[in-house]
């Protein structure tokens, strides 16, 4: 008979986490934070691939949030010569590009802002939008205060939330959207 699993470890009841490495940080440190705010994004994202029907859009996302996963390990990580091992890359960043181009190539020219709401999906995916560039800020915050070099980290996150953007659009207009809602300036 195999033992069960327990869900809780108690190590955390003194207001410390670990971090990947032999350290603890403050449940607030800006590393728990960082990771913290990558982690919401993910599990919006899952939100988001649920309720599209598209295949690849589906793909798309898992492909994302698998890579989140690298970054939040990226970010847990206290040790350089440990970090390298978890390091994103600039290939996923320049990933992140293409698909941005090849569903923006799709859309219509854009001379106006846009109101999130005219679908369910899109809204959720402005939504994931918004929450990918709080991370966005944050996790440039600890690389500034620690000198960190993850800038491909930093990079993915801000390609991620312009991608956001454009498959937002493109599944409101897969959705027959024609006039989507406008801000009045």
């Amino acid at each position: 008979m195999t033992e069960r699993s327990k869900f809780y470890t108690r190590s955390g009841d003194d207001g410390f986490t670990s971090v990947i490495g032999p350290s603890r940080v403050p449940k607030y440190d800006r590393r728990p934070e960082a990771y913290g705010q990558v982690d919401e994004l993910q599990a919006l994202l899952g939100l988001c691939r649920a309720t599209l029907s598209d295949p690849r859009m589906r793909e798309i996302l898992l492909a994302i949030e698998r890579d989140l996963y690298v970054i939040m390990a990226e970010l847990a990580t206290v040790e350089p010569g440990v970090r390298a091992r978890f390091g994103m890359d600039g290939a996923r960043v320049a990933w992140l590009e293409t698909l941005t181009d090849e569903f923006g190539a799709a859309l219509s020219p854009l001379n106006h802002f846009l109101l999130p709401g005219d679908t369910y999906a899109g809204a959720l995916l402005n939504l994931a939008r918004t929450v990918a560039r709080r991370a966005e800020r944050v996790v440039a915050r600890l690389i500034h205060d620690e000198k960190r070099d993850d800038s491909h980290a930093l990079r993915y996150l801000n390609r991620l939330s312009s991608f956001l953007f454009v498959l937002m659009r493109f599944e409101e207009q897969r959705a027959g959207v024609e006039q989507p809602s406008i801000a009045r300036m």
